[in-house]
């Protein structure tokens, strides 16, 4: 059927469009996470005036610059409908600067919900349109269907909590599934699955915490690998590849508070947003 003018068309899918960003921008992600205490830091109220302001003031720093730009939902939401207004705005300005934006939502359910879910962030029609979300797995893999089918319509991506840092963590992701996998392995194995024979990049990423050290488990799932804790939670670029060894060269560190500590100034959050990307193309750079 011919597309009318109404109708989105899809983009070319997220992975080569994440592939082209991290080759010409850098393989750098910076999260846009308006703490409170953030705000305060930075001199402004922790309100409505000031969360639109530190998002309007990030995007204008770094939009033009890094490959991917993550705002936490959370942290928006929590203004209520004017909050989720500013992180609407926020998403369109920086996807017309240039950036690719991941919305951290983390969410996950079934059946009709997730397809909600999925035509929030994954539907080029919708107001919170983003080039990727994260979700969680763990009410099993296939209730993320509708979100992997409405990203490969839209040539949108996914990222799957596969193993996060925080220790509670663990207990479910260490678990051993019926098969006798780690149920981590299993999520990883098939996410592998729905990127298989893509090139150059699938659609489907992982979430997997840069401050794991070595995670025991192959993570060349042909897909990008979203490595949050750069920065403030400990993890160093040079860590990078003792965590993820071969399959290095897909990672997306991801830096929030160690670039917007650096704010409200724009030279200053772009200097420190270059000097992490530069540090990771150096500990990435023989992959």
């Amino acid at each position: 059927m011919t597309p009318t003018a109404s109708a989105p068309t899809s983009l070319e899918p997220f992975g080569a469009r994440l592939r082209r960003a991290m080759d010409t921008r850098g393989p750098l992600c910076v999260g846009i996470d308006p703490h409170g205490s953030l705000l305060t830091d930075w001199g402004l109220g922790d309100d409505i005036a000031g969360l639109e302001r530190f998002a309007r003031t990030t995007v204008e720093a770094l939009a033009d610059r890094v490959a991917v730009l993550k705002p936490q939902s959370a942290f928006f939401e929590r203004f209520g409908s004017r909050g989720i207004a500013v992180l609407e705005k926020t998403v369109a300005e920086a996807r017309a600067a240039g950036a690719l934006v991941l919305m951290d939502a983390k969410r996950g359910d079934i059946g009709s919900t997730m397809g909600a879910y999925a035509a929030t962030y994954l539907n080029q029609g919708s107001p919170l349109f983003s080039d990727a979300v994260t979700v969680s797995p763990y009410l099993g893999f296939e209730s993320l269907r509708p979100a992997l089918d409405a990203a490969a319509l839209s040539g949108s991506g996914v990222f799957v909590l596969a193993l996060t840092s925080n220790p509670e963590g663990a207990e479910v992701q260490r678990a051993t599934a019926a098969d006798g996998r780690p149920v981590a392995r299993l999520m990883l194995d098939h996410m592998a699955a729905e990127n298989a024979g893509v090139t150059p990049l699938g659609s489907v990423g992982a979430v997997v915490g840069a401050t794991l050290g070595d995670v025991g488990v192959d993570l060349a799932i042909n897909g990008p690998l979203l490595a949050p804790g750069i920065g403030a939670q400990g993890a160093t670029p040079a860590d990078l590849p003792g965590v993820f060894g071969t399959a290095v060269g897909n990672v997306v560190p991801s830096v929030s508070r160690g670039v917007l500590r650096h704010g409200p100034d724009l030279g200053a959050l772009r200097e420190a947003a270059k000097r992490f990307a530069d540090e990771v193309r150096v500990a990435v750079g023989g992959a």
